[in-house]
């Protein structure tokens, strides 16, 4: 990185952008058109500029951005996080390649790994603390995320680098709970990272968008983007990209509130069990490389029927399934990050019906404990 440059500053990419397009503008314009003036000597990645499928300004200089943030050469925005992970895996494995992952991952990504077994993709899915003892020999790909949904475990990010290394397996890491400002697992020797943009990085709860950072095999993952139509459009980069300038912010306040709401919840009557990471065991290894823990907390109640009443009780807190926003928001996991798992499926990994995921947001946090104290007493 060049000396003089925050690792959480929110410029960077004007040198490349500016060679592309001469602006001056404070904030960069939005390049809506879909297709450009060909041929012509403007180039992005030494490629002509001429279809918004290929490439954009806008998006280019959002890129760059975060492999500044990821602490990589390159990056490449999707449009989902989702649409990330499935180009990554489409472009770098083949029949018969074997990947790895944590049964503990998004539900979502849990589903498409299943999808590529009819493709001759091997799947192989543990809970999270045995993936290092299942890396061998045949091995492609590990999938792990930084810290799980909902459970909130942290990965041992470090170990399962060494071991990859040793055994020449890709190691990828959805960092989405964590963002950069909390560990950058590039840094750390992993050779992807993945984030859904829809969420910290974005901010707002009003932009669906995913991104890929790494040093290797970009040229092959923008061809396999290219053909798969998973670009990201260019006001989504803008959204994304007025996001990144309040995330170191937005993620550290979180973070704060998240532990208060932690303290709470752990001290009140109705509350059968808190997750949050600084709640395991593995707490002292972890907190050597990770700056922080998340704005997201777990908790469980006494049933089913407490946990909605919980959900329909609550007056400053949304329900809604997703995280990472200004807003706090609350889900039940069991009817959505999880819900095309099967009973038994979720039992084994510890989601049960009477688990609620709180992500919290900027609000006042005596508010928030307030909402959340009136809504459990409730019940």
């Amino acid at each position: 990185m060049k000396k003089g440059i925050s690792t959480y500053s929110i410029h960077g990419g004007e040198e490349e952008y500016n060679r592309i397009v001469k602006c001056t503008d404070i904030i960069p314009p939005i390049h809506r058109t879909a297709i450009y003036k060909h041929p012509s000597d403007i180039q992005i990645r030494g490629r002509e500029l001429k279809y918004s499928r290929e490439d954009n300004p806008t998006v280019f200089l959002l890129e760059k951005r975060m492999a500044l943030l990821e602490g990589s050469k390159d990056s490449l925005a999707f449009s989902s996080g989702m649409a990330a992970i499935s180009t990554l895996v489409l472009s770098l494995l083949s029949k018969g390649d074997t990947i790895l992952t944590s049964k503990e991952v998004y539900g979502a990504t849990l589903q498409l790994f299943k999808y590529l077994e009819k493709f001759g993709i091997n799947v192989i899915s543990v809970v999270n603390e045995k993936v290092i003892d299942h890396i061998k020999n045949g091995i492609k790909m590990v999938f792990v995320e930084t810290i799980t949904n909902p459970l909130l475990k942290v990965s041992d990010i470090p170990s399962l680098v060494d071991i990859c290394k040793e055994k020449n397996v890709i190691l990828v890491i959805d960092n989405t709970f964590a963002t950069p400002i909390l560990v950058k697992p590039l840094e750390l020797g992993a050779d992807y990272v993945v984030e859904s943009a829809t969420k910290y990085l974005g901010g707002h709860n009003d932009v669906i968008a995913g991104i890929l950072a790494g040093d290797k095999e970009i040229d092959n993952i923008w061809e396999w983007r290219k053909v798969l139509g998973t670009y990201l459009d260019p006001f989504a980069a803008y959204l994304v990209l007025r996001g990144l300038k309040t995330l170191k912010l937005r993620v550290l306040e979180s973070c704060k509130n998240a532990e208060k709401i932690v303290e709470f919840l752990l001290n009140h009557k109705k509350v059968k069990r808190v997750y949050y990471p600084t709640l395991y065991e593995n707490y002292e290894n972890v907190k050597k490389f990770m700056k922080g823990f998340g704005g997201v907390v777990s908790f469980e109640v006494d049933s089913r029927e407490t946990a909605l009443k919980l959900l329909n009780s609550l007056k400053i807190i949304k329900t809604s399934p997703s995280l990472g926003g200004v807003e706090s928001i609350i889900s039940y996991p069991i009817i959505s990050s999880h819900k095309n798992l099967t009973h038994e499926e979720r039992l084994e990994i510890g989601i049960n019906d009477r688990l609620l995921r709180l992500s919290v947001g900027l609000e006042d946090i005596e508010d928030l404990i307030q909402d959340l104290d009136q809504a459990l007493n409730s019940t």
